[in-house]
């Protein structure tokens, strides 16, 4: 039996979900979503999280045996049969499992559109050499940041659009103190930003370094001095990147983040 759960249900603290709480960290965002769909068993062994127009997030406990994995799993997909879901995040046995089902009962087939890796900082190592220091973002720097946006998108994605398409979010996101840019010789040379912060972890996201200030060692640092920051604060770091990109992955492992596992994105066609 599936019950609704909200961001301070005990199920999001629990011992097994904090097991692989990095790698489902987004379901802290979705669960402070009231628009959101939010279910669980009421063993706490089963989440299911899913806002509006994204992707469905979908954690099984490591410890279910394999029949109960699956019963689980084929009930949750016959509940949400009449409802047309974009794809499934998860770790790719959950991610898979849950997708295999939904794909065979709505009669649609199902692709991976990203793998991720999951990361945590417990301890940050701050590069050295690197010139520039991290600024919080200002007002006048929002037609950076819309083009900034545009090249992170492109980047990791491969969709084209223009820095004017970015220009609301890039304010919001200026506007909610949480992006930086580190600067170098009065100029913006790097971005990074503060997606969300949850009890005992802050997810970092939108690190983008343009490509004629790129091999400085400015991505590294913006990093870095985000992370000191957060852990000064008694908060864990964590992020994910995508697993077909390593230098990206070489740079966050380089400020010491750690690997705690991989994430399948899904989509349904």
């Amino acid at each position: 039996m599936f019950v609704g759960f909200g961001p301070e249900d005990d199920v999001l603290h629990s011992r097994l979900f904090m097991q692989e709480e990095v790698e489902y960290n987004l379901i802290h965002l979705i669960a402070g979503n009231q628009e959101s769909m939010r279910l669980k068993t009421e063993e706490n062994d089963l989440i299911f999280a899913h806002a509006p127009g994204r992707n469905s997030w979908l954690w099984l406990s490591p410890e279910l045996e394999e029949e109960r994995r699956r019963s689980l799993v084929r009930e949750l997909t016959e509940m949400l049969a009449d409802r047309e879901l974009p794809g499934v995040t998860g770790t790719p046995g959950t991610g898979r499992l849950f997708a295999d089902a939904y794909s065979k009962l709505i009669g649609k087939s199902h692709h991976v559109r990203m793998m991720m890796e999951a990361y945590h900082c417990p301890q940050v190592q701050l590069p050295h050499g690197v010139s520039g220091k991290l600024q919080q973002a200002e007002p006048g720097d929002i037609p950076l940041i819309a083009r900034y946006l545009a090249g992170f998108v492109q980047e990791c994605f491969g969709t084209e659009s223009a820095p004017e398409d970015h220009l609301d979010y890039a304010g919001t996101v200026m506007e909610s103190g949480k992006l930086r840019l580190w600067i170098d010789k009065d100029q913006p040379v790097s971005m990074v930003n503060l997606a969300h912060q949850s009890a005992r972890h802050a997810r970092i996201n939108e690190v983008y370094t343009p490509r004629e200030f790129r091999k400085y060692g400015y991505a590294s640092a913006a990093v870095a001095a985000l992370c000191d920051e957060l852990l000064s604060k008694g908060v864990t770091p964590m992020l994910y990147a995508d697993a077909a990109n390593p230098d990206s992955n070489k740079v966050y492992q380089s400020v010491g983040f750690k690997r705690t596992g991989s994430i399948v994105d899904l989509r349904f066609q």
